[in-house]
Order: C-alpha cells, then structure tokens, then sequence
C-alpha cells in the first residue's frame, strides 16, 4: 500500500510541479526531481522498490512513442547523418573517454566494467531534452538535432553496455561482434516496429470504438519493446518504428480519432513523465544514502567524469559544426552558439539510471563486481549535473545568448501549408457534381468558407455559430460539399507531414485545426 500510495502522491505532486513550473518558466520534469530527492529526506519516508530490469521496460516505451509520434519517416531520409553521427558515434566515442578515465583513476576496475559506466553515462534522455528544450523557444533546427539524436542514441548504449557487463561478469574481453550485433538487432528492430505498425493499422480499422482504438495505441508501444527484446534486438529502436509507421499509416478522414489520440497521449505523456523523474529522483537519493560516507571518497572521481562528459560533447558538436560549415548542412550546428546550446542540452535520465541499477552485485566466481559503488555513484552524479544543472540554467543561457526563437520560421512554414489545403480544398469544389446542386447561395456559401479556411488554420480561432445559424445553413448538400472540400484539405497536408524539409509538429498543428473544423461542422 505505501508503494502505491508513493506512486498516487507522484502523480499529483507531478500536476503541481507543471503548474509551478509554468509560473517559475522552469521545466517540471527538473522540479519534480529536486522535490523527489528532497522528499527522501523526511523520517520513515517509504522507499521505492522497483526491479532495475523493469525500469526501462516500464518507462522507455511510452515516453519513447510519445515522443517518436511528433516525427516522420522523411525526417529521418534528411537527418540520417546526423543520427549516426550523434546517435552512434558521440556515444561511442563518450563512452571511450569515460571507460578511459575511469579505468585510470579507479583501481581494480577493469576495461570492460570501465566500458559499462562510459555506457551508462554516454546516452542523453530524449524525455528530458524534449520536455524542457521544448519551454525555451529553442530554434526549431537545434530541437530537431537534439530529438533526431534522443530518439535512438539509447539503442547504442544498451548494446555497448549489455556487452561490457557480460564481459565484466565471465571475466573475459568484450566480444568483437559487438558491432555486428547492433546492426542486426537494429534491422530486426525494424522489422518489429514496422509488423507492430501494420498490425496497429489493422486493429484500429476492424475495432469501431474510438476509445479502444485510442487505448490500443497505448498497449502497442509495450508489445513492441518486449517483443523486440524477446528476439534480442533493440526495443528502443522497435518502439521508435512503430511510432512511425502508425504515423505513416494515419488516414486524412480519421479527425475526430486524431483529436482524441492526441489528448490520450497530452495526458500520459504528463503523468509519465513526471512519474518517471520523481522515482529517478528517489532512487538517486537511495543510491547515495545506501553508499553512506564512502561518497565523499568518490567526489573526485564523480567530478572528472562529469567535466568529461560535458567536454566531450563539446569538442564533438563543434567538430560537426565546421562539417556543415564545409557541407551547409543546416540539420547540424552552425556556430558557437550552437554548439554551447547543443552541448548543455545533453541530459542524462532514465537510461542512466536504469543501467546503473542492473549493474550485477557479483561475478561469475562469486566476488563483488568490480567497483560497482563506485560506478552508481558516478552514473548518479552525471545525471545530476547534466540534469539538474542546465535543466535550471538553460532559459537563462538563451537569453544571454539572444538563441530563442520569435516562433516566426514556425508561422511562416505553417501559413504556407494553410494556403495549401486552402488551395486543395478549393480544387475539389471545381466541377464537382455535388455543387450544381446546391442553390446559389449555398454555393456561396461554401467558397466563403473555404477562402476563410487558410485565416483559421492559422489562428487556430475556430468561431461557433448558432442554433439557429446552423439550422439555416445546415443542409445536408452543403455539409457534404464542406465535407469533400475538407478532405481535400486534410489530405494535402497529411501528404505534406511525409515530404523531406517539411516540419512534422507544425504540420500536425496545421491538421489538428482541419480536424477541430471538421468535428464543429452542424450535424
């Protein structure tokens, strides 16, 4: 009961933390990790007992689902270079120089338990860049890097450090087909996510509730990581697929399901979140407590690594940053400022964690694993100071750097596409049949409404009429016409979420306010 009363009370404390933090302009996945850690510090507070093995399971695939859904497949054709240059190789290369410095200053520790922690600490959270880069303003360009990166860089990591460990246990090196490994469980992974999406597909055209269809999007993200894990592939890989396939599988006339889903997600979303930095924050606390005194033996340590990782991620974006210069490829950072904001918004969080606490207590002969304090210790302290540190400072560092977007690439991309359903939606009341029906006025009518449609997809106003307005206007004729001409409309731009260059988040704005047009339509 005190384990769900925590959870309970996590939930609620997770809707104060939104409200505080929209009034302090901080992000609440920070704040309800400091009010985590401090609650640790009340007598008799009951401690959270979750298995690490459940962790990422848990966690991982919904917030992974959530956040994947906001993408595109096109998306990914235009950033792959910088996917495998931040999601693959910014890990690799992090956790070499960690696994470095740790096998130097820690005696006994070994390479491969030095590999594990460079893994654990390699890999920023995309839940928590996504969720606190998102209430800064932050050019549209530098958040798509960072979610391209956060979307995947998991999967690296977890193979990097499942090897390690396993090395780390049979007291042996790490096998040379770690490579081999990822590419294969990537490619199964892909093939999971895309089986996972059709079947989605499928499900919600046979299944006639709205609500179930709505649910069943919540049970998909799980199936798909544990399936994907059952075949040892990658889950996170799985799950991000499945995102977009069910992405690519939307259908123009489903609006009022798209109104309902995004509201489903807005919510679990919120509520996972904020449940997952709360129990981070606990067991940070946990971890610290547990380790007693000795901590203050492991600070030096904890701190090196903390300043290297940092530095690495540094030294890495401004390498890419005089590649795009050389390239112009503006999915990369730019300039200095870039390359500073790019560099502290490299979060660490679930991943983390979770990889920390399945480190094994023991060896294969039965003796302590190498270090293993030590490594939670550090794992820990990077979370914290990758977290907690820029998490706070980050909408200070903007405005010293004059970074934050007007939003006005975002208007402009968005009245371009509004013009094109409007355009779209035109087109399909030229000779349709259906008009030569419809008295003159009624005809009237409709284009009006039609050429009103680009002003209200922008301003997202969407003005009731009344009851007596609609039943005037109501006609069966003139709603099937509007219907058509809507339809056109949400057609072009769910064609134009999928086309290379365009934004994925503001075409769903776009659609989401031809889907609210549709639903206020007069019965």
């Amino acid at each position: 009961m005190d384990q769900l009363a925590l959870i309970v009370g996590l939930l609620l404390a997770t809707v104060v933390a939104v409200g505080l933090g929209d009034r302090l302009k901080l992000p609440y996945p920070v704040l309800m990790l400091l009010l985590a850690v401090a609650l640790t510090f009340i007598p008799g507070f009951p401690e959270v007992q979750i298995a690490p093995d459940l962790i990422l399971p848990i966690f991982l695939p919904p917030l992974l689902f959530a956040t994947a859904q906001r993408s595109s497949w096109a998306v990914f054709r235009v950033r792959w270079r910088t996917l495998l240059m931040l999601a693959v190789a910014l890990v690799v290369a992090s956790t070499a120089v960690v696994a470095g410095a740790a096998w130097l200053m820690i005696p006994g520790i070994g390479i491969p338990a030095a590999i594990a922690l460079g893994a654990m600490v390699a890999p920023p959270d995309p839940v928590a860049v996504d969720s606190i880069a998102s209430r800064v303003h932050m050019p549209r360009r530098l958040n798509n890097v960072l979610q391209s990166e956060g979307l995947f860089n998991d999967a690296a990591a977890i193979v990097i450090f499942q090897a390690a460990v396993a090395a780390a246990v049979a007291g042996t090196k790490i096998a040379s087909d770690v490579v081999l490994q990822f590419i294969l469980g990537a490619a199964i992974a892909v093939l999971v996510g895309i089986g996972m999406g059709w079947l989605t597909s499928l499900i919600t055209r046979l299944v006639a509730s709205m609500v179930a269809r709505s649910a069943v999007t919540l049970v998909v993200p799980f199936a798909a990581y544990i399936l994907a894990e059952e075949v040892h592939a990658s889950g996170v890989i799985a799950v991000v697929v499945t995102a977009l396939e069910i992405q690519r599988h939307s259908r123009p006339q489903d609006a009022a399901e798209r109104v309902t889903r995004t509201a489903f997600w807005d919510v679990v979303e919120l509520l996972i979140t904020g449940l997952a930095f709360g129990l981070v924050g606990l067991e940070v606390r946990q971890v610290i407590h547990d380790e007693g005194t000795s901590v203050l033996g492991m600070v030096g340590s904890a701190a090196v690594v903390c300043v290297l990782v940092f530095a690495v991620r540094f030294a890495w974006l401004a390498m890419m940053s005089g590649l795009s210069r050389a390239r112009k490829d503006v999915l990369r950072p730019t300039s200095a400022k870039d390359v500073l904001i790019l560099t502290w918004c490299g979060m660490r969080g679930l991943a983390t964690l979770a990889l920390a606490l399945a480190l094994p207590l023991t060896v294969a002969d039965g003796t302590p694993f190498p270090a293993r304090s030590e490594l939670l210790v550090i794992a820990c302290a990077v979370l914290l100071a990758t977290l907690v540190l820029p998490g706070l400072t980050l909408p200070w560092l903007m405005r010293v750097l004059k970074a934050s977007e007007d939003g006005s690439e975002e208007r402009d991309a968005a009245r371009v596409l509004a013009y094109r359903a409007q355009q779209a939606a035109i087109a399909a009341l030229k000779d349709n049949e259906l008009m030569k029906e419809l008295p003159a006025e009624k005809v009237a009518l409709v284009k009006e409404k039609m050429t009103r449609l680009h002003a209200e997809l922008l301003d997202g106003s969407l003005k009731n009429e009344s009851a007596g307005d609609k039943r005037k206007r109501g006609r069966e004729l003139a709603i099937a016409v509007q219907t058509i001409a809507l339809d056109a409309a949400r057609q072009e731009v769910v064609a134009a979420r999928n086309e290379p260059g365009m934004d994925p988040e503001v075409a769903d704005r776009v659609l989401r306010q031809l889907d609210l047009r549709t639903m206020i339509m007069p019965d």
